[in-house]
């Protein structure tokens, strides 16, 4: 007999499951939903430094509980590295504590990029002394040693801390490294000056236990710099320099942004935030992820999937009448940047009349004795200011007219060229197979083989043009928002074999008219052919542009033929 509203019964049963809804504390939420949540819960990852410094160096790697060694322990910047010889093809196979070494990854917060020549000079003794000499520059202005035993942890906080550098909260479901504009306080054209803010957020937030349980982790970005220098469209929360027309300099307002496997476009919420207020509406932003934020599932924790759900306009009136309990000043959206590049590479002029010079390593790999040559250099020819950039460069500051051709010569010596071509300049990688768990492909050498080709192949080339390179999906190296975007995965070679290779993304870009590359169906190409496709995609590039048509401009409405 069918089913019919009168004889429901009819009707095949289906299996009704409760809804537990999204974990969001705010609305009841409380019932740990996953096994982050429950570490979490069970103690405040923060507590973990007293576990290191009092068992865990003393009696060893084999000590360590496994909700610290692979959860607490990023509350404090530590990461197990990757076993060396296992291939990419195993990545998503092995059990954790298959992939895991016995050696750490440990990453170094620098708030704003702003180092002093001893900060530097400890850093670069450190990677010497404790990490085989790693030392790698990230796009997020941090410095990332491997090889790092437990047994040596507290030896290199106490060194890190007494010169004012720190780990807490580098890693995990915490408020991480808030980025600034390298050149933020000296810069010519600067709208205003962000620092204050960094630090006053810094003194509130950082080691905060009302902020160190976050459903993931949360990324802010400060700049007033009118290059838009920070990548303010990936963050969760950015501020972003402008000038108010009855107000004066402040900030515009963006959240929501972030990339890994799910990408999304920060959202203006359009309110012009002044600077002694900016702190206030961070932690106001800040505390909705953490009240409100999804902690079901690990892949919707971030504050995207939350913006996306609400909309701006409701953000906006909760962060107003729940957190600020104030109205914000409506504002205007930042002007679009005149420059193409935004790394602060070259000579730069600054306020004071003196000059900055920002120079590029090859794909953010450098190691501890070129750092503190580094610092040595910055100390003979400048103030004993650096900076670290997004970019995965770095800055020397205040430098006399008459310093610059010494320093210039200097860098130049390291292999650190003030004036790069484009491709050493715009080529980013991640950590790669060499050291993180989650790759499938080698990075860092990739790319770096990758500039040294194509200036010898194309050196003519002189477009803009970034190139990103990254080990896995979760795009550390922000593929989906470069020129040419490279996501690694195992692919087919000619003779029908695995081998490592690339989905080719193309198109992307942050600044200018900021959007997602462009996939094309079946475009992946193997490492051995990378160079040969690289060259071939741009050589296209330079016969059908239009005039002063950009890379990204191009190859939106390229051909698949061109761009394969």
């Amino acid at each position: 007999m069918a089913a019919t509203p009168q004889n429901p019964a009819a009707a095949p049963r289906r299996k009704v499951s409760r809804h537990r809804g999204e974990g969001q504390w705010a609305v009841g939420h409380f019932t740990p939903l996953n096994g982050n949540e429950q570490f979490k819960k069970d103690d405040d990852g923060l507590n973990v430094r007293t576990r290191i410094e009092t068992i865990y160096s003393k009696r060893g790697f084999d000590s360590i509980d496994p909700n610290d060694l692979r959860g607490r322990m990023r509350w404090w910047g530590l990461y197990t590295q990757r076993k060396p010889g296992i291939d990419g093809g195993k990545t998503a196979i092995l059990e954790p504590e298959e992939l895991d070494d016995k050696y750490f990854m440990l990453r170094v917060r620098i708030d704003g990029g702003r180092l002093t020549t001893e900060q530097l000079r400890v850093i670069g003794e450190i990677s010497q002394e404790f990490a085989r000499g790693t030392a790698d520059l990230t796009d997020r202005q941090n410095v990332q040693y491997h090889w790092i035993r437990i047994e040596d942890v507290p030896e290199i906080w106490d060194r890190l801390e007494a010169v004012g550098l720190s780990t807490t909260e580098a890693c995990g479901d915490t408020p991480r490294v808030i980025l600034g504009s390298p050149v933020a306080g000296i810069a010519e054209d600067e709208i205003i000056d962000g620092t204050p803010a960094i630090e006053e957020i810094h003194r509130r937030v950082i080691g905060n236990p009302e902020f160190s349980n976050l459903p993931r982790k949360f990324k802010t970005a400060i700049s007033g710099s009118p290059l838009l220098d920070v990548a303010h469209e990936i963050n969760d929360v950015a501020f972003v320099g402008v000038n108010h027309p009855e107000h004066g300099p402040g900030f515009d307002l963006w959240v929501g942004g972030g990339l890994s496997t799910n990408p999304k476009i920060g959202q203006r919420l359009g309110a012009w935030v002044p600077l002694d207020e900016v702190a206030d509406v961070h932690i106001g932003v800040l505390s909705i992820f953490r009240d409100y934020g999804y902690r079901r599932l690990r892949t919707r924790a971030r504050l995207k999937f939350l913006v996306a759900d609400w909309g701006v306009e409701k953000f906006r009136q909760v962060l107003e009448d729940e957190y600020l309990k104030r109205k914000l000043v409506d504002g205007p959206a930042p002007d679009q940047p005149v420059a193409r590049w935004r790394d602060h590479v070259g000579v730069h002029r600054q306020q004071d009349g003196r000059y900055y010079v920002g120079f590029a390593p090859r794909v953010g790999r450098v190691d501890g004795a070129t750092l503190t040559k580094i610092a040595e250099l910055a100390e003979a020819h400048g103030s004993g200011r650096l900076r670290t950039t997004v970019e995965q460069k770095m800055i020397v500051l205040d430098v006399e007219q008459e310093q610059i051709d010494s320093l210039v010569e200097g860098l130049e010596a390291l292999d650190l060229t003030v004036k790069p071509s484009t491709f050493r300049r715009g080529t980013m990688a991640c950590t790669g197979i060499e050291y993180c768990k989650l790759a499938i492909v080698e990075t860092k050498a990739r790319g770096a083989s990758l500039i040294d080709e194509l200036e010898r192949r194309i050196p003519e080339f002189d477009e803009p043009i970034t190139i990103n390179i990254n080990g896995c999906p979760n795009a550390c190296a922000r593929i989906q928002v470069a020129d040419i975007g490279l996501k690694g995965q195992l692919v087919l070679n000619d003779q029908g074999e695995q081998v490592e290779g690339f989905q080719v993304h193309l198109g992307g870009a942050l600044g200018l008219e900021a959007g997602f590359g462009r996939k094309v169906r079946g475009l992946k190409v193997t490492s051995e052919e990378l160079p040969d496709y690289v060259e071939r995609v741009l050589k296209r590039f330079q016969e059908e542009r239009e005039d002063g048509e950009r890379f990204a401009t191009w190859a939106s409405r390229a051909s698949e033929e061109s761009l394969s």
